[in-house]
């Protein structure tokens, strides 16, 4: 497996997100995050951390750019945190958040580097969750406004647009079982939360085409196969049940199918749908971005309303405790290319934390991040020849990071950062990652 198997096109390029890197949360006018409040909530994130400072991007960001050069990708990844554009959700715009991310697109651009922005990641303005967040359908109005304000702002510039991250995440983590903020732990809410995200989506793509002349516009899923424990009927039915909440409830009313009938079912109150709502969220999009991190399998449970509990299954694990499943992005691909049919798939995050150290030679050798990722480019390269649309990939993730609930106890990145120094160290899987985008062959 080498990057010429891979389309002359094809998009190669590496992640981030706001919260998780850019520290300064407290500076230039930034106004205050769920993701602020929650981890400053004793109990709430290991070891007590913060976001507060993270990678320190908002100062070191031509740093970290001339990484991505030294590694060679051609797109970065990264998310806006509404907070620092709009304070208080909607309404002022502080001026010094746009011209923060102004600087960010020209100096990617300068590199050669195309920006690829993801407006949502999980960093609600604290204001909008005190007026009752997602679960209200006045947070999906004002992400459209925010939407309009930046792509008014950058869209002379950046022409691909992610509009929201992981909605499951957002929807079942911050406000059914409160592992992540806001750390409600109610299911109607989380339901009413899954909707008016895609809500939030669908009212933003034709704001971003008509500010924004040439846009590509899609929307990134965490997406995973789900596999019955045995071929017991009971668990195969409760696979399908993993299914519905993780994948198909949001691929369908995505894809004009409305929500899936079998999950409607099991939910004690249906989403809040108004009007022409499912028509809304069913708007054409040019892209799907996937992120991919391992497979589910799952047995026959009692607890309500999914009846399915999780099997720890395989042998390889990573620090994260996820089993390494490299043929599950294929089945993936494979699976979501031929049902939904989406112009375009994009692998918008795939990655591993493992327990790094720095060596006594200066380097990190993660040599299990770097199988990681040949095994899983292998089955993204036997996909396309399969005839997924797969047209990019972008590695997770560029930094270690505050990784939200586990704070800086994980680490994902292709550079490793010494949090008490700010110091950045290229590890042997970034270098390995620029061999591969180099076609450097090294003989074994």
């Amino acid at each position: 497996m080498k990057r010429s198997d891979f389309p002359q096109d094809f998009i190669w390029g590496t992640a981030t997100s706001s919260y998780q890197i850019e520290g300064a949360v407290s500076e230039d006018g930034r106004g205050l995050s769920i993701w602020d409040t929650f981890s400053h909530t004793p109990g709430k994130v290991k070891g007590g951390d913060n976001g507060d400072v993270a990678c320190d991007h908002y100062h070191r960001y031509p740093e970290d750019i001339a990484l991505m050069k030294e590694l060679g990708v051609n797109a970065y990844r990264f998310s806006l945190a509404w907070p620092r554009i709009l304070p208080l959700g909607r309404g002022t715009v502080n001026p010094k958040g746009l011209d923060f991310y102004s600087r960010l697109v020209d100096t990617l651009l300068a590199r050669g580097i195309t920006p690829w922005v993801t407006l949502y990641h999980w960093d609600l303005p604290q204001a909008l969750e005190d007026q009752g967040g997602w679960p209200e359908r006045e947070t999906a109005y004002a992400f459209a406004e925010y939407t309009d304000v930046v792509t008014r702002h950058l869209g002379d510039r950046v022409k691909h647009w992610i509009t929201l991250n992981e909605p499951w995440c957002s929807a079942y983590l911050g406000y059914h079982i409160g592992v992540h903020a806001p750390g409600r732990q109610d299911l109607n809410l989380s339901v009413r939360a899954s909707h008016h995200l895609l809500l939030a989506h669908g009212l933003a793509v034709p704001v971003i085409r008509q500010n924004v002349p040439g846009a590509q516009v899609g929307i990134t899923l965490n997406l995973s196969p789900g596999h019955p424990a045995s071929p017991d009927p009971a668990d195969v039915a409760a696979a399908r049940r993993f299914d519905g909440f993780q994948n198909r409830w949001y691929l369908d009313p995505l894809y004009g199918f409305g929500y899936p009938a079998d999950m409607l079912a099991l939910y004690s109150k249906a989403p809040p749908v108004q009007g022409d709502d499912l028509k809304t969220i069913a708007v054409p999009t040019d892209f799907l971005g996937i992120n991919y991190y391992s497979r589910a399998v799952v047995k026959n449970g009692d607890l309500e309303p999914y009846r399915f509990q999780y099997v720890r299954a395989g042998e390889e694990h990573t620090d994260m405790d996820w089993e390494v499943y490299p043929e599950g992005i294929y089945e993936t691909l494979v699976r979501v290319g031929r049902e939904y049919r989406p112009n375009a798939i994009y692998i918008t995050e795939n990655g591993a934390a493992y327990p790094d150290v720095m060596g006594a030679d200066g380097q990190v050798h993660d040599l299990e991040r770097v199988r990681y990722f040949e095994r899983h480019l292998d089955l993204c390269a036997r996909a396309v020849r399969h005839g997924a649309p797969l047209k990019g990939y972008f590695a997770w993730s560029l930094l270690d990071n505050f990784e939200w609930a586990e704070g800086y106890s994980k680490r994902f990145g292709l550079v490793y950062v010494d949090f008490s120094t700010q110091k950045r160290t290229i590890k042997d899987s970034g270098l390995w990652f620029r061999d591969f985008l180099r076609e450097v062959v090294k003989s074994s």
